[in-house]
């Protein structure tokens, strides 16, 4: 089976590419296989500090690969919704990976990325982005509706009426576009988005694995919880980083005019 998703680790910053470049890494059922495994193992990897996604060659990610959904639509009537809802499980499967990673993710969009690939870009925390990349939430062109995450992601990123224009109209968002929208966060040369995004992952890994996860599970849900919710999960939280060795290395630092 070919490696349609590689891993390459840059001091501790895993770079994750997706690796279909004839298809502009179009995502297919065994792609998605592949990230979600390797998305889980990374997760649980003391080593790993932090994840940049990207993609090979010209693209970054032009979303579902369609011959699947030709695939799909081929199979007796009776049969497509309930394919479709177990191929959606996996889906999110893989964005749910992605998102909810207990560590700071930034995805490198070297090329398109296009509908489901715009989702995964959105997923991540952070997006570093090509000159001459372009995003677009092209779904309402195939008759569908954001599938991995967009219809969620994008309106915290860029505000619900301009995700509702995005995504409805289906158009494409040239780099310099999406960087005054806020679905960008910086922008890079081609030839050097990789190396900024792995920089600027390890700028924002330095502190605390434990803080940074607990205070990563808590902002994602920021927006649909309640203040007292919000606080009930930070005293949780904090209580978890008093009892560990990087608070009290951090404290005695401190103390013994180390950390000043």
């Amino acid at each position: 089976m070919p490696n349609l998703v590689l891993l390459s680790i840059e001091q501790s910053i895993a770079v994750v590419t997706l690796n279909r470049p004839e298809v502009r890494n179009a995502i297919d059922d065994e792609m998605r296989t592949q990230l979600i495994a390797l998305l889980e193992g990374l997760a649980n990897d003391g080593a790993i500090s932090a994840v940049v996604i990207t993609g090979a060659g010209k693209g970054f990610c032009a979303g579902g690969d369609i011959a699947g959904m030709q695939e799909r639509l081929a199979v007796p009537a009776g049969e497509v919704a309930f394919n479709g809802w177990r191929r959606q499980k996996r889906t999110h499967q893989s964005v749910a990976a992605l998102h909810g990673m207990p560590k700071p993710t930034i995805a490198a969009v070297n090329g398109a990325a296009v509908g489901l690939g715009c989702d995964m870009a959105m997923a991540c925390d952070f997006v570093v982005a090509s000159e001459t990349a372009t995003f677009s939430m092209s779904f309402v062109r195939r008759g569908l509706i954001p599938d991995g995450g967009g219809m969620y992601f994008l309106p915290r990123r860029i505000g619900l009426a301009r995700a509702k224009e995005l995504i409805f109209s289906g158009r494409t968002v040239n780099a310099n576009e999406a960087l005054q929208l806020g679905m960008v966060d910086r922008l890079a040369a081609p030839e050097t988005l990789v190396s900024a995004a792995v920089a600027w992952a390890a700028e924002l890994s330095q502190g605390s694995p434990t803080a940074l996860a607990l205070a990563k599970s808590i902002l994602d849900r920021t927006f649909e919880t309640p203040e007292e919710q919000l606080f009930a999960l930070g005293r949780e939280a904090q209580a978890i980083c008093y009892t560990t060795s990087e608070h009290r290395r951090a404290v005695d630092a401190f103390l013994n005019n180390k950390d000043r």
